[in-house]
Formats: structure tokens, sequence, C-alpha cells
């Protein structure tokens, strides 16, 4: 009898050890969205023109930095900050006694080669004159001499020549003249400071101008953006120093290569500011049509996921869904270009949330 009732009691544990272990071991089964409604979209392949916002940087037109060409003293400043000049004004004036005295020196030994030239070429002249009127009065060999003698008196005066005009030029760069219409931004220099391309006034030009009536925006695009760009069409802009006000320029010119560092294309627009209303050195939020890539994917904007890793939309196929990565491209009004592994006609969940995990069923 012991031992039929110690063959009861392991039976019973056996049993209990069963159900505990059938209890801790619970049956997987997948996720499936109860309850809830879910608005669907059909992926679309178009273009979608549009624009975009980028900020910009507005510069000079035109803007140099003006450096003596010679050695010299300053003998007068004729502009200041602020001076408004044109073309060819004279805006100062170096002072070079050397350079002077060069010049008058080379301007001496041209006029006398000339004269050389001349009384060279009279006497050939008039022994060519001689031979001819007396044939065998001058012999062959004199009038070889006396061509030879008027040649190298010409190529002495040429060279002269030459060495006048050098010196003439280092002369003319005692006066220093704006190269083109604008702004004297800049003055460093004041009379008697001592100036030449080897000595610096502290790093800095002696004048700076620029041509103000006219600007450039320069932006940086976006690699994504750099092959949508509408050539020669019209942008807007603004501007922090003015809020409120818009104002129009041009896309002139593209950099046609993408900057390695930030993967943008350098592009400017030309900014008439015959007014001066616009200050280079401002900058500037443009608003900039684009026109849409041939091969991109439009979804309604609410169907992209932003998480803090990356950018993706909720895809269902045969009634599961899927993460796909995307990349968004352009924007307009409630859509959005979008570019991974999608194909046109896929559906997508529309308002979706990272509350839609992967894998879910929807019915």
């Amino acid at each position: 009898m012991k031992n039929i009732h110690i063959v009861w009691m392991m039976l019973g544990l056996a049993v209990a050890l069963a159900a505990c272990h059938s209890e801790a071991t619970p049956e997987y089964r997948e996720p499936v969205a109860k309850g809830r409604q879910y608005q669907l979209a059909k992926v679309v392949q178009e273009p979608l023109s549009g624009s975009i916002r980028l900020p910009g940087t507005l510069e000079a037109f035109q803007k140099v930095s003006i450096y003596p060409r010679v050695n010299g003293f300053v003998n007068r400043v004729l502009v200041d900050r602020g001076s408004r000049v044109k073309k060819g004004q004279v805006l100062l004036v170096l002072d070079a006694p050397e350079i002077t005295q060069q010049y008058y020196a080379a301007q001496s030994k041209y006029l006398q080669a000339a004269a050389m030239y001349a009384a060279s070429k009279d006497n050939y002249e008039r022994t060519i004159a001689t031979s001819d009127e007396t044939p065998g009065t001058i012999s062959a060999h004199d009038l070889e001499l006396s061509k030879a003698r008027m040649l190298a008196d010409s190529a002495l005066m040429n060279s002269e020549q030459a060495n006048l005009r050098a010196r003439g030029v280092m002369r003319d760069y005692l006066t220093v003249t704006a190269p083109f219409d604008g702004v004297i931004t800049e003055r460093n220099i004041h009379p008697g400071a001592l100036v030449g391309p080897d000595t610096k006034v502290g790093d800095k030009p002696m004048l700076m101008l620029e041509e103000e009536d006219k600007l450039r925006l320069v932006l940086q695009v976006p690699e994504i953006y750099s092959g949508q760009l509408m050539n020669q069409s019209g942008v807007n802009f603004g501007v922090n120093a003015m809020p409120g006000k818009t104002f129009q320029g041009t896309i002139s010119r593209e950099a046609g290569t993408l900057n390695d560092r930030y993967r943008s294309e350098a592009v400017e627009i030309d900014v008439e500011n015959s007014s001066r209303t616009l200050k280079p050195g401002m900058y500037a939020e443009i608003t900039m049509p684009v026109n849409g890539s041939a091969a991109a994917l439009v979804v309604p904007s609410s169907a992209v996921v932003m998480s803090t890793e990356k950018k993706y939309v909720v895809l269902l196929k045969e009634h599961r869904t899927r993460w796909v990565d995307v990349q968004e491209g352009n924007h307009h009004n409630d859509s959005t270009e979008v570019f991974g592994d999608l194909r046109a006609g896929d559906e997508v969940i529309v308002n979706a949330t990272d509350e839609i995990k992967e894998g879910t069923i929807i019915h």
C-alpha cells in the first residue's frame, strides 16, 4: 500500500510540472491592427514642380582691392570711404622722383636714337641717288655699308622707343584710377605713407572698390536640386534687414560642379540695385523654382515618417506593413517627392506614424 501511495504522488507532481510549463510558454502571434481604419494612397510617378527656400548672401557684382604697383610716397588721396567714382577717375597720386627721372632719361635716349636713324637714312638715300645718277661713282660695298648703318640705327631707335614706353607705363602707375564705376568701401592710406609691392599696410589694400548698382546673390544648392534648376528664371527673395519686402532677381550662372565638402553647387543670381536699397553682405532667403525629377515618386506629405534615425514610408503589401527608407525631394502643397525602394502603384499609409510597427497585419 505504501508503494502505491508513492506512485500516485509522483504522477501528481508530473502533471503539475506539465501545467506550469504550458503557462510559461505563450503561443506566438503576429501583431494585428484591430479596430483601426487606415487611409491608403497610391504612389504616383511624375515630376513635382515647385519651389525651394535656400539661404544666400549678397555680394558686390565687381570688387577689387587696390594695391600699389610701384614704390613711392602717397602724395594725394582724392577719395574716401563712401565716395562714388566713375571708371578712369583718379583715386590717388603717388610720388616717386626716380621713376620720373628714369622716364625722362629714356625719352632722351630715344630722341638721340631717332636723330641717328634719321641721319643714316638720309645718307643712305643720298648714296643711292648718287649711284643712280652717276653709275660707278659709289662702290657696291659702300652701298651695303650705308644700308647696314641705317638698319642698325633703326633697330636701336625701336629699342629705345620700347624702353621709353615701358618707363611711361611705370610712371602712369603713380596715378591710380578706378577700373570701373563703384563705391570706395575701404581707405587704409594717407598722404606721406610709403607704399609699394613689397610694402604692406597692415596686410590691407590702399583702397577697396565695389560695384553696388548691380549685385550677385550667391547661394549653395543641394545636390538633389542641382539638376532641377530653371536657368534664366526669375526668383524672389527677402533680406533679414528688411522683413516683409520682396525683391526679384534672375538665375544667371551655375558653377557646373559640386563642392566636395558640402555636396552642393554654387549658383549666382544677378540683382539690379540702381536704388542701392540692398547692400553687399546682407543675408537673404531665396524662393527658387525647380522642375522636379522625372524619376521621382510622389506621395502625400503626411505619409513620410521622420524619426531621429531616418525617414520612411509605411508600405502595405499583401495586408502586411513594411518600412521603406526614402529620401525627400520637392514639396508642393500636400505632396512630396520621395526616392526609395518603391514602385508606381504601391500603396502607402496616409498619416503614418512610428506606432505602426513593421510586419503588422492590416485587413
